[in-house]
């Protein structure tokens, strides 16, 4: 199945599996509209960034593209979400970094789980249940790193807990600490379609939301299909 074309009308297609599905080229639109709908707050910043706060303050989300901060794996950070223990807080407790083209339900899950969290700078579940989530799915985990590790059934994406990248901030100053990382390569050694890294303060039960709703086997309906991917996505076109 060929992909959509800017010139072609608008099809839709069903894709499998979610984790290379891309974000559609609506990130920003979809993860504005599911914080709009949770009642967060939204203005624009100086850096050309659009800011939303919960309502008691303690949740961040922070569109950062246009401000370009960093990159991971060689992508633009698109998304960064934070929490702090109180509203008046000025250190943010842990943060997440997501580029563009991740799938945005699995980002707008994440918020849900977030938004839904009486106590968002703490968490109460160890790192298996990450990787618990990621076996419900069928993802397998990886031989050598059985507790750290897990990838899907086509070996085109991995969730593991991994020394942090730099720029990644935290509540918690030392530099040997781990933190979980995502990301999809559809082809080995090809350019990275998205990636996402968690602080070493962000719940595990958080990053489990946010990898289970990644690891969904349900189809997703997308306009565009990400370049690079279209051979490893299963597509049905709906007209």
């Amino acid at each position: 199945m060929e992909p959509s074309h800017p010139d072609s009308p608008d099809p839709l297609y069903w894709v499998t599996p979610r984790h290379l599905a891309g974000d559609d080229g609506a990130l920003a639109e979809r993860i504005g509209d599911t914080l709009t709908g949770l009642g967060w707050r939204m203005w624009p910043t100086s850096r050309n960034t659009l800011l939303y706060v919960s309502p008691d303050g303690l949740r961040g989300a922070e569109w950062i593209l246009a401000a370009y901060p960093f990159e991971l794996g060689g992508l633009p950070v698109a998304w960064q979400l934070s929490a702090r223990p109180h509203a008046a807080s000025a250190m943010t407790e842990w943060n997440a970094y997501f580029t563009a083209g991740v799938p945005h339900e699995a980002l707008a899950d994440l918020l849900l789980a977030l938004d839904a969290c009486a106590t968002p700078d703490a968490g109460f579940e160890g790192a298996e249940a990450v990787l618990t989530a990621l076996g419900e799915r069928g993802w397998l985990r990886d031989m050598d790193r059985p507790r750290t590790t897990a990838t899907d059934p086509g070996f085109s994406a991995s969730v593991s807990l991994e020394m942090l990248p730099p720029l990644i901030h935290d509540a918690d100053p030392r530099d040997d600490l781990l933190g979980w990382q995502a990301w999809a390569e559809p082809v080995l050694g090809a350019p990275y379609l998205w990636c996402a890294s968690f602080s070493a303060s962000a719940p595990h039960e958080l990053v489990a939301a946010f990898a289970s709703s990644l690891a969904a086997p349900g189809p997703v309906p997308r306009r565009m299909l990400p370049e690079g991917a279209e051979d490893r996505l299963t597509v049905v076109h709906r007209s």
